[in-house]
């Protein structure tokens, strides 16, 4: 058995690597030794003369195999829930893990309550994470839960994890308004995954009136129902007013209620093909990351092994031809999502009784419907929650909404007028907006909710992104940054 690591963005210059220790067994290899790296290879598979040619083929099948993306989270999700075999945690994915494991430990032996916030951006394997600890946990008996404020990612996460059985198993994925009025407490964990989406309050209009006396603020709820309360985020994918998932708030509120505080970054990139460049690159075009925006070929022109595809294309009808193409004849999922600024129509009834989707996205001589909403069944397109997992959500226009904690193949986004770019800066308009709730938020808040949610509808993607503008100076710059 013998090991080896190619760091393959790894030089002589700026990378002191000397201290490593190498053994007969293990050997380290920069970028600039691919050479030697060939040879370690032909040396270590060329043991049998008669077999070296195949042994050979071998080694250059290793060297030009194309980095591959993660699996999908949702097409394994029940089996690493069921058994805990389809991922395997790494770096700062271990050390939350750990974290947890001895906070609940600790809790059992010492009466204790340990909060633990993962931080990490899109694709960084928060949801992994969430997953692997609520089969764990709970195959060793604990009382645990999983709980988010998004209805399409728990409804779908019921359908695929729990399927067909008992309402009692669906019940282990809840809401983050599940909780009011419950006894401090009654969980050893509850896992709390986009816990961005927490709101100032549980209430809403349909709580009973029994319910919302009892009610406290949402976070004081979540920490206190269980022992350990798990919360993963990106601080960037706040969408909507009143949401108040922030490291910052749910560390003031954990001091109050006597908790102990650990905090875990996450720094990998498990989505988007694996490229911690695009997530990088995205954040920079949208002006999250101080730094200015940059072009993708200059961005990457360093790594020769980067294979994530992005794209600008000049209308909605290229993005729709740009993503059947990839995916048709293939495995391979895609779907088209765009800012919220279009009407959301009820279906209409046709002629022969049957429900249809209203083409409310129209833009030039192009027009199709949004996903179909939850309550309002149609033939032939999946409900809103089952958008980004069911295969009839191809031809419908998905929104933050049901795009939020998803991931497809290949993403086509189409940013409307509610965010352009005039002058070399961003400028968001509210009256371009469809979204009551975000329309109302105040004029600093505003822009930075809609630059996070064209944020989040860009890092779907695991393959590749294409983007299309309805404004032309957008555009223009969108196709200067793609290059």
């Amino acid at each position: 058995m013998h090991g080896i690591a190619y760091l393959h963005n790894a030089s002589a210059s700026g990378w002191n690597l000397s201290h490593f220790e190498v053994d007969a067994h293990g050997r380290l290899f920069r970028g600039d030794q691919r050479g030697g790296l060939v040879d370690e290879l032909r040396r270590l598979l060329d043991t049998d003369p008669t077999t070296a040619d195949d042994a050979r083929r071998v080694a250059d099948d290793l060297l030009n195999a194309a980095p591959r993306p993660s699996k999908p989270l949702l097409s394994v999700a029940a089996e690493e829930v069921r058994k805990r075999e389809q991922f395997v945690l790494v770096d700062e994915q271990k050390v939350a893990y750990t974290l947890v494991e001895h906070a609940v430990d600790l809790a059992h032996r010492q009466n204790t309550k340990t909060a633990v916030i993962v931080l990490g951006g899109p694709g960084s394997g928060k949801s992994v994470l969430a997953l692997s600890l609520l089969g764990d946990l709970s195959r060793k008996g604990r009382e645990v839960m999983h709980a988010t404020g998004s209805s399409a990612f728990t409804q779908t996460l019921r359908k695929i994890v729990v399927g067909s059985r008992s309402t009692r198993s669906q019940k282990v994925f809840q809401y983050f308004n599940s909780f009011i009025g419950l006894e401090p407490n009654t969980l050893d964990v509850v896992i709390c995954d986009e816990a961005h989406r927490i709101r100032e309050t549980s209430v809403n209009r349909f709580t009973k009136a029994a319910a919302r006396a009892r009610a406290r603020p949402q976070v004081d709820e979540l920490i206190a129902i269980a022992r350990v309360p798990v919360f993963l985020l990106d601080e960037h994918q706040v969408v909507r007013p009143g949401e108040m998932g922030t490291e910052a708030e749910i560390t003031a509120a954990a001091e109050r209620a006597g908790c102990r505080v650990e905090v875990v970054r996450l720094g990998g990139q498990y989505r988007c093909g694996g490229s911690e460049f695009y997530e990088q690159w995205v954040r920079r075009l949208l002006g999250l990351d101080p730094r200015p925006p940059i072009r993708w070929s200059e961005l990457v022109a360093a790594d020769p092994d980067e294979s994530y595809s992005v794209a600008a294309l000049p209308s909605p009808a290229a993005l729709e031809g740009w993503l059947l193409g990839r995916s048709s004849g293939t495995a391979d999922t895609a779907r088209l999502a765009a800012g919220y600024c279009w009407r959301w129509s009820d279906p209409v009834t046709g002629d022969d009784g049957a429900r249809r989707l209203v083409d409310d996205v129209v833009i030039g001589g192009w027009s199709r419907p949004w996903n179909a909403k939850p309550e309002k069944a149609v033939r032939d397109a999946p409900p809103s929650h089952f958008w980004a997992s069911d295969s009839r959500g191809f031809g419908q226009v998905g929104c933050i909404y049901t795009a939020q904690g998803f991931e497809y193949d290949w993403s086509g986004v189409v940013m409307g007028p509610d965010l352009v770019r005039r002058n070399g800066v961003w400028v968001a308009d509210r009256t371009s907006s469809y979204d009551g709730p975000v329309k109302k938020a105040g004029d600093d808040e505003f822009p930075a909710l809609v630059r996070n949610t064209y944020k989040v509808l860009l890092t779907r993607g695991m393959k590749g992104t294409a983007v299309f503008s309805t404004d032309p100076e957008t555009q223009q710059f969108l196709e200067d940054m793609c290059r």
